[in-house]
């Protein structure tokens, strides 16, 4: 039986008890755990947030394919699970590096970047919970916010143990992501959702 409480109008769970409760989650919910609280909601996203993801997810695997880089990028519909912090959530995008992940992996614990593409339903725990918890995952150099509305993207660096937020801003700029050696123009990012801006 699984052991969920509430508090403050929500649901929490450990871990364990979470990993036992999808077993039974309805087909058309999509679950997250974050923090041990237990995020329902609907399976789809508007097609901006698709699109964005393809978009970055196919810039980040052509240039670490070109410097043959030993990364594996991921989308929506794989885990990111970390029990210690009662973690188990979908990245919109997450970079890994190092040795590939076995045939049969469905999560992975250890991301290099983690971008989230935010909008008004996602933003609050987007940049405050997940942003709490990310910080804590020893692997991870980049998390990555990106306005799912307009050319506005934030990003906070581990730079020599410390976290630092930078912006990048405008259809001109660049993301660039250091610690996997890659540089993705906004105009890349954004292509076909903010073709111009005025």
């Amino acid at each position: 039986m699984n052991k969920a409480m509430r508090r403050d109008g929500f649901e929490y769970m450990d871990f364990d008890d979470f990993e036992e409760a999808l077993a039974d989650k309805p087909a058309h919910e999509k679950w997250e755990l974050i923090g041990g609280r237990v995020i329902r909601m609907m399976v789809g996203a508007r097609w901006e947030h698709n699109v964005i993801v393809g978009n970055l997810a196919m810039e980040f695997r052509q240039q670490l394919r070109a410097r043959e880089a030993s990364c594996q990028v991921f989308t929506e519909t794989f885990w990111l699970k970390e029990r210690f912090l009662d973690l188990a959530v979908f990245p919109d995008v997450m970079v890994r590096c190092g040795p590939r992940l076995e045939r049969s992996a469905v999560s992975a614990h250890d991301p290099v970047v983690l971008v989230e593409v935010a909008g008004p339903g996602s933003e609050v725990r987007d940049r405050l919970e997940k942003d709490r918890l990310y910080r804590r995952l020893q692997t991870l150099q980049h998390y990555v916010i990106v306005d799912r509305d307009r050319s506005h993207i934030d990003v906070i660096d581990r730079i020599d143990g410390e976290w630092r937020s930078r912006r990048v801003e405008g259809l001109a700029a660049a993301l660039d992501l250091p610690a996997i050696g890659v540089s993705v123009p906004l105009r890349e990012i954004y292509r076909d959702v903010i073709d111009a801006e005025g």
